[in-house]
């Protein structure tokens, strides 16, 4: 068998890996920066997690399954904010870390975060609400969003939100005219695009001009009215308004580069950026503003070529630039925060899923007229309704033989789901042992953020539950669907 991409010979399908694959070696190793801590093989080669077998879980939960260190994460939590505490320490007095919602949210996570000294990033109503049921109080949330409705910024009114970000002139507007009709001041983040080109897929970088997101540095606001502010960046547009509001508490800017960032070079700018224009509107307006949001999105490990950056490298690298640059400046530091984004629910779950219809068939090798090479299909139980990364982002992700070990030969294998779509795929290329067969356990890390919130009941698939495993105990932390529920806002189904 001729050699493949990934320098492995003799592996069925090889001939098909993409060249970033590394070449498959032992199959039953864990690439510990792909899982949670407390996740190994246990007795047998059975997937553990906190201890429990992953053939337990499925007894008593079922698959497909998210299962989620309890441990992990708060660990993950509590070390970003130590580590951003130690490096900021004597800039600002240490950093205020916001948890993103957005990638996973249930109660008890939202109490976690608050237990261990994070605050929390929401950017809807539903996510306000997931938060106030949890009993975290209103300055210690914050309310994101492009278009947010009357109703939500009222009800961040209401709550005395810490933040609200504020996206555009015109939102800027609404949240002054909804402050000012209930006699109170918002607290008003503005979000900036630092034009700033961040290294991940297009539909998550979120610094650049032509997208939805943030007020330019450098062009002007559309809605600008002709006058005095027409020749302003929308940025320095918006908080010439913000100053100048009753009913603005502006706090300063923010901004966000995007999602699933490994290089280090593009925050650096945008800290530089954010600082530059804050001391300007700092001097041009003879106001203080007392905070600063970097942003984060912080990369994490789906595939073994991934390489996330330490917490504590990444806050030592930020404070250096924010040192540095507010001594140039000549101005005092505002106080800081991040989003660390995925970093920390994301590799603190893995999905469990259980084998079914198993395939293989023969592909032509690209550049090689009339040579094929084996492609085999591993069908799954669950699929894009609970995992649509891959089809949104063309995401990567890994897998593992869950429930033992085994010493057969890798071949190359695409692990899919149950839809009825072609592109439903869970993991594209991955070395398993082909002896994989129905009725197997297989794990898919890394999937604690942008899964479980992205899930759907497509072909009227029920989504599935989480569980929450500590100290050798699991729990339900959110339940799985039942038919029951898909038809309970079926009006014609409650008839009959």
């Amino acid at each position: 068998m001729a050699e493949s991409h990934s320098g492995t010979t003799d592996i069925a399908g090889a001939e098909l890996a993409p060249a970033w694959l590394p070449p498959a070696g032992d199959l039953n190793e864990l690439v510990p920066a792909m899982w949670a801590d407390d996740v190994e093989r246990g007795p047998g080669g059975s997937l553990t997690i906190s201890g429990v077998p992953v053939g337990e879980l499925k007894e008593q939960f079922g698959t497909p399954l998210f299962v989620m260190s309890e441990t992990d994460f708060r660990a993950r939590a509590r070390t970003f904010k130590d580590s951003f505490d130690e490096a900021f320490a004597d800039i600002c007095g240490g950093v205020d870390v916001y948890y993103a919602g957005k990638s996973f949210l249930c109660t008890e996570v939202a109490r976690w975060v608050d237990s261990e000294g994070l605050r929390l990033d929401t950017c809807s109503g539903g996510e306000l609400a997931v938060a106030v049921r949890a009993g975290l109080a209103g300055g210690k949330l914050g309310l994101h969003g492009n278009n947010k409705s009357d109703a939500e910024i009222n009800r961040a009114l209401d709550l005395g939100l810490g933040r609200i970000v504020v996206d555009s002139l015109h939102e800027l507007r609404r949240v002054a005219d909804l402050a000012a009709a209930r006699n109170t001041r918002a607290n008003v983040m503005l979000r900036v695009t630092p034009g700033v080109h961040a290294h991940t897929h297009e539909s998550i970088a979120t610094a650049h001009e032509d997208q939805k997101f943030g007020l330019s540095l450098v062009s002007p606001e559309d809605s600008l009215p002709s006058g005095s502010t027409a020749e302003l960046s929308a940025a320095e547009a918006a908080a010439k308004l913000a100053v100048e509001s009753e009913n603005i508490n502006f706090l300063g800017f923010h901004a966000h580069i995007g999602s699933q960032i490994f290089e280090p070079d593009g925050f650096e700018i945008a800290a530089r950026r954010l600082l530059a224009l804050t001391h300007r509107i700092q001097e041009s307006y003879g106001v203080v503003l007392p905070e600063l949001d970097l942003g984060g999105g912080y990369g994490i490990a789906y595939t073994a070529v991934d390489t996330p950056r330490p917490a504590a490298e990444i806050a030592r690298a930020m404070a250096a630039v924010v040192r540095s640059t507010c001594a140039e400046l000549g101005m005092r530091a505002p106080r800081i925060s991040i989003e660390p984004g995925r970093a920390i629910v994301g590799p603190s779950t893995f999905t469990l899923y259980e084998t079914g219809t198993l395939k293989t068939v023969q592909v032509e090798v690209a550049g090689r007229d009339g040579v094929t090479a084996p492609r085999r299909y591993v069908s799954v139980d669950g699929g894009m309704s609970d995992n649509a990364r891959p089809v949104l982002y063309d995401a990567d992700y890994s897998a593992v033989v869950a429930g033992r070990a085994s010493q057969a030969a890798p071949a190359l294998s695409r692990v899919v789901g149950k839809h009825c779509e072609s592109g439903d795929i869970v993991v594209r290329d991955v070395y398993l042992p082909n002896d994989v067969a129905a009725g197997d356990l297989l794990a898919v890390p890394g999937t604690g953020a942008y899964c479980w919130a992205l899930a759907s009941n497509y072909n009227y698939v029920p989504r599935p539950p989480v569980v929450a495993v500590k100290d050798g105990a699991a729990r339900m932390i959110v339940r799985g669907e039942t038919e029951d529920d898909l038809l309970a806002r079926d009006l014609g189904a409650q008839n009959l």
